[in-house]
């Protein structure tokens, strides 16, 4: 009987993995099976004369790396600087970022520009969303959009917004973000494609439906409509995937535009430690946006089923790390009728093709941004493919013990400008 019981198990987990492992495959590839779902996520033609002003939130803590760079690119977009407000949000304690920022705006201020200023809070909780929330009351333009310290943007982003705003009537703008120094770690590569396909396929599907966990940054809405929600939620890990379902439980249409030439350029996490923290960031935020229940105020039971299926995949990622290595000991310990080890190995040929899919897709990134996938690149990366799981895998378990103790302190992911290095394509934008 307990022998049965393991069979069955084994049986239905490999089945519902399996089957998880379809859909997100679907996901990852909606865009380029679906012709005019990957023509409306490209980026218009030609730009509208600029009309709507933008206010740029640039939250930093310790950035002193990074900061004065991406100021520079900020204002000196191809925008009309009267459109343009720049607020630098920083803690009181770190003076580090506010000295560098502040140099940097009276370097521009010497060339005319007086669009940028830093807002400076003093209170609790010190992280992204309370800073964002601190410096809303002070934005006076049509817009607000949100930027990392570290992000490189393209020039041309806002007549990019304020065209798709204009023409397609809508409060939302979601613009693709990319990470680009896919050498620099065991694992860029693999970070690197996790980003190109939920950007510029998976998102879109989300938008489609109307239950969209928007991304931290290029994310613009019109300032009116964020008031109106509350803002952001300062306890909240991932303050802008539980952002994007109140938006979609508003009924507010979503645009996504991932357009390669347009994409605002990061950096992975530089250290395996960083790059955990992040994870586990990540995946207790959405814990949070769960048990907080946002998803359940959908309207439809399709947008409900979608936004928790997202939110509580922490969880089932979290479960999988268990599954791979008790798969691995059952392939050497265990033996098992020919039937339950056929559909046992079903999750493995899903793994394969996802592994095939990113492949595929790592060519199509390097092509897109002028650098140079090799086989020895995909080579690396069948390697590091089952040790990236299982540290996906840990970094869940680890945010569930964290929500489980109630801790929710920001863990702060460090930034080195490794994006912007010479050789990986970051200094400059494609045309």
């Amino acid at each position: 009987m307990l022998t049965f019981l393991l069979y069955a198990a084994l049986t239905v987990v490999s089945i519902l993995l399996t089957v998880q492992s379809a859909h997100v495959l679907y996901l990852m590839l909606y865009t380029w099976d679906q012709p005019e779902a990957e023509a409306k996520a490209k980026a218009p033609d030609t730009f509208l004369p600029p009309e709507l002003s933008f206010t740029v939130m640039l939250p930093a803590r310790h950035e002193e790396n990074v900061i004065k760079t991406t100021i520079d690119r900020v204002v000196r977009c191809d925008y009309p600087p009267d459109l343009l407000e720049v607020f630098v949000i920083c803690s009181a304690d770190d003076t580090g970022t506010i000295d560098k920022a502040e140099e940097e705006i009276a370097e521009v201020a010497r060339e005319g520009v007086h669009n940028v200023e830093v807002i400076v809070f003093d209170d609790q909780p010190i992280n992204k969303p309370h800073g964002l929330n601190t410096a809303l009351p002070h934005a006076s333009c049509d817009v607000v959009t949100i930027f990392d310290a570290e992000d490189d943007i393209h020039p041309a982003i806002f007549q990019l917004v304020n065209t798709v705003m204009i023409n397609d009537r809508v409060n939302v703008v979601q613009s693709g973000v990319q990470l680009m120094n896919y050498q620099s770690t065991w694992y860029s590569a693999l970070n690197v494609l996790e980003y190109f396909f939920w950007f510029k396929s998976r998102l879109h599907y989300h938008a489609l439906e109307g239950a969209i966990p928007l991304g931290g940054n290029t994310v613009f809405f019109q300032r009116e409509l964020l008031v109106r929600l509350g803002g952001w939620d300062d306890h909240n890990l991932t303050e802008d995937a539980d952002l994007g379902l109140r938006v979609s439980a508003a009924g507010e249409r979503v645009r996504v535009v991932y357009d390669d030439r347009y994409v605002t350029r990061e950096e992975t996490p530089p250290t395996l430690g960083q790059f955990i923290r992040q994870r586990t960031r990540w995946s207790q935020g959405f814990m949070q946006t769960l048990h907080k229940g946002t998803w359940k105020q959908m309207p439809t039971r399709k947008q409900r089923w979608l936004a928790f299926y997202v939110l509580a995949f922490p969880h089932g990622q979290a479960l999988l790390g268990v599954y791979l290595i008790v798969s691995l000991a059952t392939m050497f310990l265990l033996k098992v009728p020919v039937l339950v080890a056929l559909v046992s190995s079903l999750p493995v040929l899903m793994l394969l093709a996802h592994f095939v899919t990113q492949a595929v897709g790592l060519y199509e990134f390097a092509d897109a941004h002028g650098l140079q996938a090799t086989p020895r690149a995909v080579l690396r990366m069948a390697v590091a493919w089952y040790p990236y799981q299982l540290v996906l895998a840990y970094a869940a378990t680890r945010a569930m013990r964290r929500q489980l103790a109630g801790r929710t302190n920001w863990e702060k992911t460090q930034h080195v400008g490794a994006h912007r290095a010479h050789g990986e394509g970051a200094d400059t934008h494609v045309a």
